[in-house]
């Protein structure tokens, strides 16, 4: 789809006021005792507190405590609100939008959720006359439009929905939503002809979006053969291979099976389109809208498993894995993506410094099905991250003796296993990983990096090493990590003056990672700017590096840097810059 700057359409809204800040910590859910002994300012300035740490639950129970001692404050009334929208606990918030809505008729945020609950409830003409009062700017105008024609086709009015459609008018974007929606209404109105041309200039606009094949792909199974079908599913599946929902729908046309509608009724309609927005603005900078819109899908779909994934991969962008894990365990056993959830759990468990339970949780689905590559993939990252180098070494094996003929998607498997074979000292099979990996995806930049600078690290293969990082800064010339690995590549054969301009470069980009920092001072004493050089080090001391390098670090602290032998300066008088 067209890309579009969400973040632009809910600026300056009390809902981006409220989740503001970015998080430091879960605030502790306050219990009833917390309550009682706060004053009417002690709750406003602990919800202040949850909301700006992104706690939305936290935040709703303090503003409501301060809301009882001042029940006529209607900024309480509406931070109360959203943060009970934003915060999933829709029920509770549809009574706070009919009290926001009684003190401000215009607050459009409060009648998109009256008019989703109307909707739910099957009270079409509410819907629509609570959602024709939410719209204001090119997001809302187009939700309130899908919404408010999905109460109509509830309403058994199709042709007026797909009227109400198609009379909208607005940014270029808009014409896939418009198309896939008005398609699923006239599929359920049983206007199948009318309802493939929507799907299909759908799938024109754009093959690569995953709802609109398999909209398009039911209705070739239904209206004119499962191979048709078939041909759309296996086209998405060489851009995006081994998704588990074309995954499945590959496996049922294949045996001749024809494939349900997207959407069965007005509310699942609904639900699909706010699951649509809310995925786009999740992605493209809209974060408080889109967790908003995630959660009114579900408050029609509780179990839409795309919904859920969305929303919890949400909240891994907004560093909640706590959250993001009580998400992916709503996803339903029976979905095809239930599995994906649960190893993507594994991964939040390791972000909160419980890698045991994670690696324990991956075990347990490779017991289940051995021949899982991600989930061994999964297991594999975890070990690696945690240094475990020979047995992450180890489990990628057990990955790569999956595959029968390995293809550019594999390369991974082979670039991570050579890092765990070069960290725990088994150069010639690191070497033989990283060079497969560059068969299988040529000039891969991260390969280019790693092998290059191995290569120079160890005084061999020179020329080639730095030529290989030249190519890999050429793709990813903002990536700081293999801008150091330039700076420290020409260290390594002495053109130090390069050094130091490169890693000054690579300090820029990432100015917070020790090893840059103590590589720069290493640069800087060699070019004789030794003040500097012990500036550098003592910075990378400070910015608490490993284990094994903070002696080193403090013996140049203490002494600075040995002279150079006469076989170092003859290397970098011959290599000159590597090429």
């Amino acid at each position: 789809m067209t890309s579009l700057s969400f973040a632009r359409c809910i600026a300056g809204t009390a809902l981006a006021a409220i989740l503001a800040a970015a998080p430091i910590e879960l605030a502790a859910q306050p219990s009833e005792q917390d309550l009682v002994g706060l004053t009417a300012s002690g709750s406003y300035l602990a919800a202040r507190h949850a909301g700006q740490m992104r706690d939305a639950g936290a935040a709703a129970a303090y503003y409501r405590a301060a809301l009882i001692r001042d029940p006529k404050n209607g900024e309480l009334l509406d931070r109360a609100f959203l943060s009970l929208l934003v915060d999933g606990n829709i029920d509770d918030a549809v009574k706070y939008a009919d009290r926001v809505a009684q003190t401000d008729k215009s607050d459009r945020v409060a009648r998109l959720v009256i008019g989703v609950n109307a909707l739910k409830k099957k009270q079409y003409a509410t819907a629509r006359k609570e959602l024709a009062q939410s719209v204001r700017g090119p997001i809302t105008d187009l939700t309130a439009t899908l919404l408010s024609s999905w109460a109509q086709f509830g309403a058994k009015d199709s042709k007026g929905a797909i009227a109400a459609i198609d009379r909208l008018a607005g940014p270029e974007w808009y014409a896939i939503f418009k198309d896939l929606h008005a398609g699923m209404i006239l599929d359920l109105a049983g206007n199948e002809k009318e309802a493939g041309k929507r799907f299909e200039r759908a799938y024109k606009a754009d093959s690569s979006a995953l709802r609109v094949v398999e909209a398009y792909g039911s209705w070739l199974s239904r209206n004119k053969s499962p191979q048709e079908a078939l041909a759309i599913y296996e086209a998405f599946d060489k851009v995006l291979p081994r998704h588990p929902l074309i995954v499945e729908a590959m496996t049922k046309l294949k045996a001749g099976e024809k494939l349900p509608m997207l959407v069965s009724s007005a509310q699942a309609g609904a639900a699909e389109a706010l699951y649509g927005l809310g995925a786009s603005l999740g992605r493209r900078g809209g974060e408080d809208l889109g967790l908003v819109y995630l959660q009114l899908s579900l408050f029609l779909a509780p179990t839409h498993p795309l919904a859920l994934l969305s929303l919890a991969d949400l909240y891994e962008s907004l560093k909640k894995p706590e959250l993001a894990i009580k998400i992916y365990e709503r996803i339903p056993a029976s979905s095809p993506l239930h599995r994906n959830a649960a190893i993507q759990m594994a991964a939040n468990f390791d972000t909160l410094d419980r890698a045991a339970e994670a690696e324990k949780h991956l075990q347990a689905l490779i017991k289940q099905r051995p021949d899982d590559v991600e989930a061994i993939m999964a297991l594999g990252n975890v070990l690696r991250g945690h240094k475990k180098f020979a047995e992450c070494g180890d489990v990628y094996s057990k990955g790569i003796d999956q595959i029968a003929k390995p293809e550019k998607a594999n390369w991974v498997l082979f670039y991570f296993r050579g890092i765990c074979y070069e960290r725990s000292k088994q150069w010639q099979k690191a070497e033989a990983d990283l060079k497969k990996a560059l068969v299988l995806f040529p000039e891969q930049p991260h390969v280019l990096n790693y092998l290059g600078y191995s290569w120079i690290d160890q005084g061999v293969n020179l020329d080639e090493g730095m030529t290989m990082i030249k190519k890999a800064v050429q793709q990813r010339p903002d990536d700081g990590y293999i801008v150091d690995s330039l700076g420290w590549a020409y260290y390594r054969i002495g053109n130090y003056d390069e050094a130091a301009k490169q890693l000054e470069r690579a300090i820029e980009l990432k100015p917070e990672d020790p090893t840059i920092n103590d590589h720069l001072g290493d640069a800087y004493w060699r070019v004789g700017r030794e003040l500097e050089a012990k500036f550098q080090w003592a910075h990378a001391r400070d910015l608490k590096p490993d284990p094994e390098e903070l002696p080193k670090i403090e013996e140049k602290l203490k002494n600075g840097l040995p002279e150079e032998t006469s076989s170092q300066a003859k290397a970098g008088k011959k290599v000159g810059d590597g090429g």
